[in-house]
């Protein structure tokens, strides 16, 4: 497809309940509030488009730049484009979710993923948490840097409640998929997931809860999922 006929489409797809909600979470113009199941629609068609994610995703309008990770060719985009779109992700659907999803599956996943976790930035902070915590979700044990981990659950659990907003949702996030996907680190990130309790975050006034880490665990083995990956990062 081209560019101006995937506009056309997603201005035709703008719903306005939807919009009042991105908005409320912190979306901002330009955007028509395109639900995710419309974009999964058009995701079909165009598949992977190196070019045109490029494209979508410069034009600052949400609904593109989110649809831009969806089609997104991660053995193209390179190190400094990931860079960009981070730099780039002005709320939590983009730097949470677009730009991890791409990263997790690139070829510079673990160096992005430290390299932003390291910044005083918030949006780009939680995109290296977020980044980390896919890895995890969909690479096999044991690949993973089982160490580093380790160490990072510490620092979690020293530091967790003193970093910006996002930062702590998704470094919650990281103790449940450490807990989740890698049996062999359950325990501990149980352990952690006690310590820290429930972590508070602004969820803009919205009804959207943070998830429990200990409580969240706990599910994922009573359905009897412990350690069954995720089979790509995008969904």
């Amino acid at each position: 497809m081209y560019f101006d006929d995937v506009m056309d489409y997603l201005e035709e797809h703008g719903n306005e309940n939807t919009k009042k909600i991105f908005t409320r979470h912190g979306a901002r113009e330009p955007f028509f509030g395109v639900k995710v199941g419309d974009l999964k629609v058009i995701v079909k068609k165009i598949k992977k488009d190196y070019e045109l994610s490029k494209k979508l995703y410069d034009t600052g309008n949400s609904d593109a730049m989110y649809l831009a990770g969806l089609i997104a060719d991660e053995t193209k985009m390179t190190k400094v484009e990931l860079q960009n779109w981070a730099g780039k992700a002005y709320w939590y659907m983009l730097s949470e979710y677009t730009v991890p999803y791409v990263a997790q599956e690139s070829g510079y996943k673990y160096e992005l993923a430290r390299e932003w976790m390291k910044s005083d930035k918030e949006g780009i902070c939680s995109a290296g948490w977020s980044t980390f915590a896919g890895i995890i979700a969909i690479d096999e044990n044991e690949t993973l840097p089982f160490e580093e981990i380790l160490e990072l659950l510490t620092f979690i659990e020293k530091n967790i409640h003193d970093c910006q907003n996002r930062v702590r949702y998704t470094m919650n996030g990281f103790v449940i998929a450490a807990g989740s996907y890698i049996p062999e680190l359950h325990e501990r990130a149980k352990e952690v997931a006690g310590v820290i309790g429930k972590v508070k975050v602004d969820m803009g006034g919205t009804s959207c809860k943070v998830p429990f880490a200990v409580e969240y665990i706990q599910k994922i083995v009573d359905m009897g999922r412990l350690g069954r990956k995720r089979k790509a990062a995008r969904c």
